[in-house]
């Protein structure tokens, strides 16, 4: 993640030794560029009597964009001196980060930073400010990853805030689950879902030339693996929808689409839309799901903008005693391909033929996660698994022989607790434990975990 700003303000009390509070704050800021932060650094801060440390703190940062702000404890400090600073930027995420002391030659030296920091908690807390708390421990290494986690969060969260969603349609297949309240999810959270009409989205495709068409099959679609050679016209359709869909999320500055698939590009259309979501999620860098997923299109988002990653999404299919088998009847983006990017034409019961993704998902450690809505208030539900490559397994309705749809089993702790909490049939995942990330997010953003 780059880009990330953070106010970085250093504070000990006026009678500690300067040259050790400046030190401190010092190794301090150093930890946190090591890991690529832009920093705008405030310190040593102290409760110098006629405040003239608190003044420079302010007039620094005041005119400044940042977000995250850090109050670096590196000593005591009377807890007015950082309030006196806090009360500036109190509509910004913090980090409230006491430092620790030393050994020397055989003896603990401290500066109390943890009084200082238990002093201010509390206060923090009172003052309705949105924090993390985090604390270093003599001997142990520092704790600037947690620090970075929660600045990672933080801007995250400022991404949201303007963030846009674009969507064909509406509630494919009538779907309950798929829906947003768009008031309270601007409100709490930030982003807009923006609808336009599949119309549009045709009138657009009309208007692409077969040399555009072409200059897409040539340079994006070419690099698939085809198990069978498609039909000319789904190839042609296929780059033609993207160009038409990839203008119009330009144009709005979506970061995210869906388009409604079932009752929408399969039942008007007469095409299955897995090719255009491969080539603007692989081609156009969008976040892509589909059947109008509202809020899945948003848990995206938050996934992608705290990762970097695509944050693809796969749906369950069986629940077992220790994993669950989650696939996609349709597509996965390259990102998460293991080996090529397989694909072949398919039918599915009385649908039109279409190009199928097939192609094998990468095994590894994942975090799986839905953001949903319930009375008033916005919940995360996310459990860590271990992926791994599914056994053989077929979707009863393709043309046979059926494919080997994409997909992973995911063993877990607790099958069970997963699936009583179970939002949607639509799940976001991401590479790794990044439970920590989201959760800091959701704390900022006042969302209630569920695990």
């Amino acid at each position: 993640m780059s880009n990330i700003k953070v106010a970085f303000v250093g504070f000990g009390e006026v009678n500690t030794p300067a040259e050790i509070i400046l030190k401190k704050c010092k190794e301090a800021e150093a930890s946190l560029q090591k890991e690529s932060l832009e920093l705008i650094s405030v310190y040593p801060v102290t409760d110098d009597y006629e405040e003239k440390d608190i003044k420079k703190a302010i007039a620094a940062l005041e005119n400044k964009s940042f977000d995250v702000l850090v109050v670096c404890i590196a000593g005591w400090i009377p807890t007015h001196a950082v309030v006196k600073v806090t009360e500036h930027f109190r509509h910004k995420p913090m980090v409230l980060w006491g430092l620790c002391g030393w050994m020397e030659e055989g003896r603990l030296v401290t500066t109390a930073d943890q009084a200082g920091t238990t002093a201010i908690r509390k206060t923090f807390y009172d003052l309705g400010y949105t924090f993390k708390y985090v604390y270093d421990i003599i001997g142990l290494p520092s704790k600037s990853k947690k620090v970075y986690n929660y600045a990672v969060a933080a801007a995250a969260a400022a991404k949201l805030r303007h963030a846009r969603a674009g969507m064909a349609g509406y509630r494919d297949m009538n779907l309950y689950g798929t829906q947003a309240d768009g008031p309270s999810l601007k409100r709490e959270i930030g982003p807009e879902i923006e609808t336009f009409e599949m119309l549009e989205m045709e009138q657009r495709y009309q208007k692409i030339t077969d040399e555009e068409k072409q200059e897409v099959i040539d340079k994006c679609m070419s690099k698939w693996h085809f198990v069978k050679q498609a039909n000319p016209e789904s190839m042609k359709k296929a780059a033609g929808y993207y160009l038409a869909v990839k203008s119009i999320c330009e144009e709005r500055g979506y970061d995210a689409i869906s388009l409604k698939d079932v009752d929408g590009m399969k039942k008007l259309l007469g095409f299955p839309p897995a090719p255009i979501f491969m080539l603007l999620a692989d081609e156009a860098g969008l976040c892509t799901v589909p059947e109008n997923d509202s809020l899945g299109s948003i848990t995206q988002l938050m996934v992608k903008y705290l990762t970097g990653q695509c944050a693809f999404y796969l749906e369950f299919y069986e629940f077992f005693e220790d994993r669950v088998l989650a696939g996609v009847p349709d597509y996965v983006p390259a990102e998460v391909v293991d080996g090529d990017v397989t694909v072949m034409p398919a039918a599915f019961g009385e649908l039109s033929e279409g190009i199928l993704n097939v192609s094998k998902v990468k095994p590894g450690k994942v975090t799986m996660c839905r953001l949903t809505y319930d009375d008033g208030m916005y919940y995360m539900h996310m459990a860590v698994g271990d992926g791994i490559t599914p056994r053989k397994w077929e979707e009863a309705g393709w043309t046979q022989p059926a494919p080997q749809l994409p997909g992973l089993e995911i063993l877990l702790d607790d099958v069970e607790g997963f699936a009583q909490n179970v939002m949607c049939q639509h799940y976001i995942i991401s590479y790794g434990d990044n439970t920590e990330l989201i959760t800091n997010l959701c704390d900022i953003l006042g969302i209630q975990i569920i695990s």
